[in-house]
């Protein structure tokens, strides 16, 4: 028996005179290309099972790999918007560029679908004809979709005749080339490499792709969302010249959050602040730039709060609350503070790319304690922000370290304020560069710069702390033991990393005490001033630079150990460095060398040394990843956190980033995250990551709930099965062994319970942590 919609198809194939069904010309059978109006008014009767039905199940089954700059073939299908406006095949990530690349952001560099088609994106959705026919068999996700259909999964743990590697090259066929692609590729519909759908999950998304794949408007705000919107744009757009720089320094720091107003979950909703040529009541005309410092080109910007309308992902969700606490503090920091701004700076790039210039008149105490209130947040956005992926951005930390602060209280002073002032210049970043630039020779003169800076930066501190006078722990903020962002722990996956509140994991090698002007260059370095479509050069300078502010760090931390012994343990951090930076190192800069007063009594200083800052913490350490938080066991909680204690180099076998269910004995699930952390001699060398690797250094943390973006394994373990889980896992010492234990434990991408586990992980994080949770992303997935 033939289907009606089978019987439509050969009537047009036969009619069309084409000899075969694949080398029809679609112009001639459906008409020729245009945008079509799909998105309707919220809830109206043509989207309403899209907002029910369509928009929930493609989160949890596209979103997951299709979002971010990193979305394959730029098809972003968090948004209505996103899904509309189609793919391209060139890729954002590309690091061997010359030229800096034009900036395709949804939402900034283009407003309408046909904008968008003018600059190279090709629809995924059927553009011709609408109707049945059309709509399935001249639309790209249709026919991906039925492509996987018809083409399931091969019944194997590891899949091959896939490349799941995150630079793989791309196909992103039109239409017209779609049946290129299924001939070639017929394993490679959609969600590639992954279990096919449902069958009611493909039938529900073909039934809305056969109707025009209609889709909704945002929801419109509620009263409270409209009066909260009107008292924080009120408060961004005064007319005071101290009211003008406050904004705009906020506006700087806060361009990749999401605003919430309320902890409620059942009406949380997120908001974005963005630039604007018209002021608050009149409609947006909004003010897109590569940068958030760039020329607005207009005589005043106006700061506007909008609903974000995309689907929350984790790897850029960054939750920020404005609520009256925050109203009240934003206004004696910045507002009814005792100081004058006579005059605004320019947007000229020499000034608005280096923050001591753009904000000096703006106190120093009132900026490192805006940046403080929400440190994780300061910290995250250079790993959740434009460097959503990158070896190159991020090998320029450790894999495991511990990050501490300076109190705020020590900066507020004349003198330190007058020091900041002095050395603007020597404080400039690599951001006032163009994004298509010349490394080396910028190296040169930034590493200048740096040399200079601490030469005069340890000339101070050696009058401040004559004799280690004041050098104690109080100098660490603790956050007035109340601020639990005063301790932080970050984590790199090799090309991603994770932030996250307390001191995490084991003992680690290195930490960083950060300081205002450190926090300051960190977030113009690698947030503000960071161009994802800039070139290789723009990219390298920065990753070069980020030494400079990562040492930087490590030697304030070094200052609170003995004398005696901070140039062996630095050296023990940077064995073998690369020319460049022994270079850099060897270079006449006037040394910190006064002694500290804090009191050591084992031969283990710096151990010592991180049991008295958790000590200084007190109560106002986060404890949120501690397994002891999971209601199973103790017993179980004893062998989790034995995890901690595995060390060795089969641990190089192991992907990045895990995640593990425990199925408790009473039958409920507990989500868990294991981290592997490689050692290395150094971390100062572009280009040899692997050479610099110590494997048998290599260490584990397990923690709480869902930390990183890009998980590489799913696990699913028994809560009796733990101790021989653990006893599995510490005896990894070759590949061989590591595909024993998935073969015990995995849930793999190839297995039919694959999406069973994915939505209860989504749905336990979101239960959990309503604010942070976001949809994970799947493109790191391995196949092992």
């Amino acid at each position: 028996m033939f289907s009606k919609r089978s019987l439509l198809i050969a009537f047009v194939v036969i009619f069309s005179g084409c000899a075969t069904y694949a080398t029809y010309n679609y112009d001639q059978l459906f008409g020729e290309e245009q945008v079509q109006e799909r998105i309707h008014e919220y809830k109206s009767p043509e989207s309403i099972d899209y907002l029910d039905d369509v928009k929930p199940l493609i989160d949890k089954r596209c979103v997951v790999c299709h979002a971010c700059y990193d979305a394959p073939c730029q098809l972003k299908m968090s948004s209505a918007e996103g899904i509309d406006r189609g793919a391209h095949k060139s890729k954002i990530y590309e690091g061997t560029r010359l030229v800096a690349a034009n900036p395709t952001r949804l939402f900034e560099d283009a407003q309408t679908t046909q904008e968008w088609r003018d600059i190279g994106f090709s629809p995924v959705l059927n553009e011709r004809d609408q109707n049945e026919i059309a709509n399935t068999e001249a639309g790209v996700m249709a026919r991906m979709l039925t492509l996987k259909q018809t083409n399931p999964l091969a019944k194997e743990k590891q899949l091959t005749g896939y490349d799941f590697s995150i630079d793989r090259d791309q196909q992103c066929p039109t239409i017209e080339e779609m049946s290129d692609y299924e001939s070639q590729y017929p394993s490679w519909g959609m969600p590639y490499g992954m279990p096919e759908l449902s069958n009611s999950e493909h039938d529900l998304l073909m039934n809305w792709l056969e109707q025009g794949a209609h889709m909704s408007d945002i929801a419109p705000l509620s009263d409270s969302d409209i009066a909260n919107v009107e008292k924080w744009e009120t408060f961004f757009n005064g007319n005071s010249l101290k009211e003008q720089l406050t904004a705009r320094y906020l506006y700087e720091h806060l361009f990749l959050n999401h605003l919430y107003f309320t902890k409620d979950p059942n009406t949380l909703r997120f908001f974005k602040v963005v630039r604007s040529a018209t002021p608050p009541g009149e409609p947006l005309s909004l003010i897109a730039t590569r940068r958030p410092y760039d020329d607005p080109g207009v005589e005043r910007v106006y700061y506007r709060v909008v609903p974000v309308r995309s689907s929350i992902v984790d790897k850029t969700h960054m939750p920020y609350l404005l609520d009256q606490e925050r109203f009240e503090k934003w206004t004696k920091w910045f507002v009814t503070a005792d100081y004058q701004v006579t005059s605004l700076p320019s947007y000229s790039t020499e000034i608005a790319a280096n923050p001591l210039v753009t904000f000096v008149d703006l106190p120093v105490h009132s900026r490192y304690s805006y940046l403080l209130d929400e440190a994780q947040d300061t910290i995250q956005g250079f790993i959740k922000g434009p460097v959503c992926r990158g070896q190159l951005a991020l090998n320029v930390i450790n894999d495991h370290f511990w990050v501490f602060f300076v109190d705020p209280d020590k900066t507020d002073s004349p003198d330190v304020v007058k020091f900041y002032r002095e050395q603007k210049e020597n404080l400039a970043l690599p951001a006032e560069l163009d994004s298509t630039t010349v490394p080396i020779t910028s190296w040169i003169q930034y590493s200048r710069n740096q040399a200079r800076y601490l030469e005069a930066k340890n000339t101070y501190l050696n009058s401040i702390f004559s004799n280690g006078q004041h050098l104690t722990l109080d100098l660490i903020w603790n956050g007035n033991q109340t601020n639990d962002n005063a301790a932080l722990t970050i984590y790199r996956h090799f090309d991603s990393a994770s932030v996250i509140k307390g001191l995490n994991g084991p003992t680690p090698k290195t930490a960083w005490v950060i300081d205002y002007a450190l926090l300051e260059r960190i977030h113009y370095l690698l947030v503000a001033g960071f161009d994802v479509y800039g070139n290789f050069g723009h990219q390298l300078m920065t990753r070069m630079y980020m030494d400079f502010l990562r040492m930087e760090g490590e030697s304030n931390f070094l200052a609170l150990l003995p004398k005696k012994m901070r140039k062996a343990e630095f050296e023990s951090w940077y064995q073998d460095p690369s020319p460049q930076l022994s270079r850099f190192l060897q270079r006449d800069v006037q040394p910190f060398e006064q002694p500290t007063q804090i009191k050591y009594i084992s031969n283990n200083p710096k151990d010592e040394l991180f049991t008295k800052l958790r000590k200084r913490m007190g109560s106002g350490l986060s404890t949120r990843y501690n397994v002891t938080n999971s209601e199973l066991d103790k017993s179980s909680h004893i062998a989790l956190n034995s995890i901690d204690r595995i060390q060795g180099d089969g641990l190089q076998y192991l992907p990045q980033i895990m995640t593990v269910k425990v199925v408790s004995n009473k039958g409920k699930s507990e989500f868990f995250t294991l981290l592997n952390t490689s050692a290395h001699k150094n971390i100062s060398s572009l280009f040899n990551e692997e050479g610099n690797r110590i494997p048998k250094l290599d260490r584990l943390s397990i923690l709480y709930g869902v930390v990183g973006s890009y998980p590489a394994a799913f696990l699913e373990i028994e809560e009796s099965k733990l101790p021989d889980f653990v006893k599995q896992l510490s005896k990894v010492g070759s590949e061989e062994d590591y595909v024993a234990l998935l073969d015990g434990y995995a849930i793999r991408r190839s297995s039919n319970k694959f999406w069973a586990y994915s939505d209860e992980l989504t749905e336990w994080y979101k239960m959990k942590y309503p604010i942070e949770a976001g949809l994970l992303d799947y493109n790191r997935f391995e196949n092992r």
